[in-house]
Order: C-alpha cells, then sequence, then structure tokens
C-alpha cells in the first residue's frame, strides 16, 4: 500500500501502536468488519494447534549464561553446545521458524528477547553492559508468525514476527504491554 514507508521497528517508539496486540476476554461481544475499501485482503488459511516442545538456541542469552557466563552476547563460545554436530541435531529438531504461541522463540538472526530489550533500554547500552542480558530475561515470546506462502504473505526476506511479553504482564493480562519485533535473512 505504501511501498514499505511504514514499517513498526524495536527501536521507532513512535511506530509501537502500529503492532499491539488487542485482548478479547472469553464471551465479549465482537463486531467483524470488513477490509477497507482500497486494501487488498490476504486468503484466508485454516490453522490448527499442536503442542510441541521447543528449545533455546545455543546463542540464547539464558543459555549462553549457564554455559559459558560472560561469552559474548550473541555469538558461539567455546561449549559443545555451540559445536557443529549439536547445532546440526538442534536444527533436525526445530528446523522451521512457524507459527507458534508461546515456547522459545526460532529467532531468524539473533536472540529476539535481545532486540527487545535494546528498544526498551532506547538503545543506549552495549551487548558486553550485564544490564542488557538481566532485560532480554525478562521477556518471554507470546506469539511469532512466519511468512506464508499459503497466505501470500513473507514478512521481509522469507522473516518472521515476534510478540513478547513480560511473565507478570501476561499472569495479568496486559497485552497492550506485548513488544513486537521481526526479522529477516
Amino acid at each position: 500500500m505504501d511501498d514499505g514507508e511504514a514499517l513498526v521497528l524495536a527501536e521507532d517508539r513512535e511506530s509501537w501502536a502500529g503492532a499491539r496486540v488487542l485482548y478479547v476476554a472469553a464471551g465479549e461481544e465482537v463486531v467483524e468488519h470488513g477490509t477497507p475499501a482500497g486494501v487488498e485482503s490476504y486468503p484466508v488459511v485454516p490453522l490448527t494447534a499442536r503442542l510441541e516442545m521447543t528449545a533455546a538456541e545455543p546463542c540464547h542469552f539464558r543459555i549462553r549464561d549457564t554455559f559459558a557466563p560472560g561469552a559474548p552476547l550473541g555469538n558461539r563460545y567455546d561449549h559443545p553446545v555451540c559445536s557443529q554436530e549439536f547445532l546440526d541435531a538442534l536444527w533436525e529438531f526445530d528446523g522451521e521458524v512457524g507459527h507458534q504461541i508461546g515456547g522459545h522463540a526460532h529467532s531468524v538472526q539473533n536472540p529476539v528477547e535481545i532486540e527487545v530489550a535494546e528498544a526498551v533500554l532506547d538503545g543506549e547500552v552495549s551487548w558486553d553492559d550485564p544490564r542488557l542480558s538481566e532485560e532480554a530475561g525478562g521477556w518471554v515470546l507470546l506469539a511469532q508468525f512466519d511468512s506464508e506462502d499459503a497466505a501470500d504473505m513473507m514478512w521481509g526476506d522469507a522473516g518472521a514476527l515476534y510478540w513478547l511479553i513480560r511473565p507478570e504482564d501476561l499472569a495479568e493480562r496486559r497485552f497492550e504491554r506485548a513488544m513486537f519485533t521481526w526479522q529477516c535473512s
């Protein structure tokens, strides 16, 4: 519609309202609205849910803090969980981004919790600042949506959309506090 001019970016506070999460309580009456004039609808794609285990990647800050405290954030470090054999097995277990609710995010690039933490801290901390890991540790995945061929949706270059939330906000259903980021290859 606007040739990609209107982007929601974690680092741009002015754009955050463009990716807000709306909570509709069970039993609350809602009215469905059609697509606005001049906007083409995406095709409807039926989805089903299944329960699956997710795994954090070795460069995830929590895994790094467990196996190599002090190692550079977001990078490989000297431990068997970063070996190519382990990484190949991990990708075999969970090799595609996909759509999901909760669990560990399957980041296309660096851990999405770090991107949200950087945005919350106004980009004023370096990756070696412990405040960044501490802030990133306060966020969990709410939802993740992959590019979807069946719906003719592609986020950047085969990317994914992510909404994260603090566990206490999730427990209190304060979805307006969820944060958004997206990544592509």
